[in-house]
């Protein structure tokens, strides 16, 4: 795979110090909604079409057995979860309620890399897997029980210049180091999870890849839908 085409996303636990060896999860428990809650959404900026299609994607998280939340997309900007397009910053979220601790006017999702006339494979990857973090998912490989081999030095190598530009400390939370089992409600490693981020066979010692995932999973399904009964 090129190297300008590994678009990995940044998880940000808002108000925990980055680094902290307990702030990685399948699902963070302590970032986690009630069931039946409404997360209301605002978008900063974007075209109308744009928000239309992302809107229409997040909402997959939700349906009808699936997720027992609501999503409510709403005009102030004093939402819960307030969504930016800012090209050249990478696309991230919060996870989970940390979103509330941001402050008022800054956002707390971002997608660098898609516009309204985005590939449908391409946005909808990339806005399962934000909103994912935002009902509280962590990057599958980040699974206590994954076990993936990895290659530091070829992980770092890459993740440190472009696209991403990560220092090894941000390329150590996002990628090499695994959750703590006391934090999160984890299930086996699943290659095919909107979760799960593209790993190339060099970043593994015994040659594990995945590959780019744009829809959500079976597992996927049946683990939102009992965290969120």
């Amino acid at each position: 795979m090129p190297q300008n085409d590994r678009r990995w996303c940044f998880a940000w636990f808002q108000g925990k110090p980055l680094g902290a060896g307990t702030t990685r999860a399948a699902l963070q428990k302590d970032a986690k909604w009630k069931s039946g809650d409404t997360i209301r959404v605002a978008f900063v900026e974007g075209d109308n079409k744009l928000q239309q299609r992302v809107r229409d994607v997040a909402k997959r998280w939700t349906a009808p057995g699936l997720a027992n939340l609501k999503l409510a997309f709403v005009e102030s900007a004093n939402a819960d979860v307030r969504v930016t397009f800012h090209s050249g910053d990478g696309s991230w979220s919060t996870v989970g309620t940390t979103c509330r601790q941001v402050p008022g006017g800054q956002a707390t999702m971002n997608y660098g890399w898609i516009n309204a006339d985005s590939a449908e494979d391409e946005l909808r990857g990339v806005v399962l897997h934000e909103f994912g973090h935002a009902l509280g998912l962590i990057h599958e490989h980040q699974d206590p029980v994954a076990g993936i081999q990895w290659n530091r030095e070829a992980v770092i190598k890459d993740l440190s210049g472009p696209p991403n530009n990560w220092s090894v400390e941000q390329i150590e939370f996002n990628v090499l180091t695994p959750a703590s089992q006391d934090d999160v409600d984890a299930t086996p490693l699943d290659a095919k999870s909107i979760m799960m981020y593209p790993i190339p066979a060099s970043w593994t010692k015994n040659g594990f890849s995945t590959d780019t995932n744009t829809d959500l999973s079976d597992s996927d399904r049946k683990f939102i839908r009992k965290q969120y009964t």
